[in-house]
């Protein structure tokens, strides 16, 4: 369960036909245009709106969960520079998931996420130097997603990347 999503040594050019069959499992959400998606091995679990505790000058906020308190992480914020845009009530989601270490957060998601079995051969290595121009700093790869006659874009967030830029914003 905490072993890292995809070894990139696993990720052969040309596909290896044992890979073309192999599937995982991500939860995939939308972002404003974009289409994210986390490895249901870092997923714990999909909850319904809480109130998030924010001094209101960051991305970054939290929860009070059960026993302990979980950081929050407004995705379209740090990303878009722009605050989630207000919906119905009731019609928001966290996202709780971990990184590597097992350190719990939460994303901050205007839809319901979707599980689904991507096969491996549709998921590629995002470059390096795509990273580090674009604001998409904390995806590792990307996904190429048939559904029904159209074909998608999903970018796979790298929790522990996620976690790392908001202790660069502290």
């Amino acid at each position: 369960m905490n072993q890292p999503f995809l070894d990139p040594t696993t990720l052969l050019n040309p596909v290896d036909a044992n890979q073309v069959q192999r599937t995982e499992k991500f939860l995939v959400f939308a972002l404003g245009k974009l289409n994210l998606a986390l490895s249901v091995d870092r997923v714990e679990k999909i909850l319904n709106y809480t109130a998030i505790h924010s001094s209101g000058t960051t991305a970054t906020g939290i929860i009070h969960l059960e026993d302990r308190s979980v950081t929050v992480l407004d995705l379209h914020r740090r990303l878009f520079n722009v605050s989630q845009p207000p919906l119905v009530k009731g019609r928001q989601f966290l996202i709780l998931a971990k990184n590597s270490q097992g350190e719990s957060f939460a994303l901050l998601v205007n839809e319901t996420p979707t599980l689904m079995d991507i096969p491996i051969a549709q998921i590629r290595i995002l470059p390096d130097s795509y990273r580090q121009s674009d604001t998409l700093f904390c995806a590792s790869h990307v996904m190429i997603v048939q559904q029904k006659e159209q074909s998608f874009t999903v970018f796979l967030l790298d929790s522990d990347r996620l976690m790392s830029s908001v202790a660069n914003l502290i």
